[in-house]
């Protein structure tokens, strides 16, 4: 169900919650038609229009707490940072050509002589996102200055650790596909060849 959908829902579950809101109110307002009206009826008859009132005001919340519940408990959509990116091998770099930034997955594809690397852009540091200065040929966090090399070591700054891998795979026509799945970040102290998928030359 998308979030349209359930607000749509939330809508008309409102819209029936008064309605018999309304309903009970003229219900409860049309009383006898003669001139004499004993004053304990009127009385019972406010104190249950007051009752019923509340009664569905109380739904009103109820279900808008339930939908509200429904929406933060749907599952999350497929697509967009935390699926699967499939990067064509016409966008894979060349080895140690100028990294492929992917927006909606938040990494750089890097290709090293050991093969492919999907880098997560965001600073291990303080979670900034990283951008490659083409002039310096390295990441360079913008906001406490942690430097890291085309392979994601880190070679300056206060960030404890190299930049967190995604893991990938590679097909046979060298086509790279991308987990950004944050539950799957392979975290490393330094680069090392094993933290390279080989890509066919």
């Amino acid at each position: 169900m998308t979030p349209m959908l359930r607000t749509l829902a939330g809508m008309a579950i409102g819209q029936v919650l008064g309605g018999l809101t309304s309903l009970l109110a003229r219900t409860q307002s049309s009383g006898p038609t003669t001139a004499a009206v004993s004053p304990v009826k009127k009385l019972q008859s406010r104190r249950s229009f007051t009752r019923n009132a509340a009664l569905a005001a109380t739904g009103i919340v109820v279900a808008q707490i339930a939908g509200g519940f429904v929406y933060l408990l749907w599952p999350n959509k497929t697509s967009g940072f935390g699926a699967k990116f499939t990067v064509a091998a016409a966008n894979v770099p060349e080895v140690n050509g100028p990294p492929y930034r992917d927006a909606e997955g938040k990494f750089y594809l890097v290709h090293t002589e050991d093969g492919i690397e999907a880098l997560y852009w965001k600073c291990v540091h303080l979670g900034c996102t990283v951008p490659w200065i083409a002039s310096e040929e390295h990441f360079h966090c913008p906001c406490h200055g942690s430097v890291y090399v085309y392979d994601g070591s880190r070679i300056a700054g206060p960030a404890p650790r190299a930049l967190d891998l995604m893991p990938s795979t590679v097909d046979e026509n060298g086509n790279v596909t991308v987990d950004t799945n944050p539950n799957t970040l392979v975290q490393r102290d330094t680069y090392t060849p094993e933290d390279a998928t080989p890509y066919p030359a």
